[in-house]
């Protein structure tokens, strides 16, 4: 009697194939495509129009409200009163503070009259979570001409 090998060798053809990695992790695929591509597109988006400058520069009036303002993002929104010749009717600028010690700065300026306000534009800005407006106030000088 003769003994068969336990492990024969196999034929050509029947070997199972492993499979490919889209078919191995197409959940992890997914997950990727549905939730990190659109998010670091949003983030990369974000950073941009932050980070460049549209315009920039210098409005002065009188400051008429500054308030906190979002649901979950807070932001500082506020109005400037620019009046160009006595008894005109006043143009309002509205703008967005995203310090609070800036917004403190102006409520100091507000109680002291005319203020200027200098500015940087940016357009495109993603979502109103970083702002209403697109105009977001860098530094406030009392008084002005």
């Amino acid at each position: 009697m003769t003994e068969s090998p336990a492990d024969p060798m196999p034929t050509l053809g029947t070997e199972p194939r492993p499979a490919g990695m889209l078919r191995r992790h197409w959940g992890k695929l997914t997950l990727l495509l549905l939730i990190v591509v659109p998010s670091l597109l949003f983030t990369i988006w974000a950073g941009i129009t932050l980070t460049y400058t549209y315009s920039s520069g210098e409005r002065a009036g009188f400051v008429q409200k500054l308030s906190k303002k979002g649901w979950v993002c807070k932001t500082w929104e506020g109005e400037l009163a620019m009046v160009n010749m006595p008894g005109a009717m006043s143009q309002m600028f509205t703008f967005t503070v995203r310090g609070d010690s800036l917004a403190e700065a102006i409520n100091q300026a507000m109680s002291k009259g005319r203020v200027v306000l200098y500015y940087e534009e940016h357009r495109g800005v993603p979502t109103s979570c970083f702002g209403e407006t697109g105009y977001f106030v860098k530094r406030v000088r009392v008084g002005g001409q």
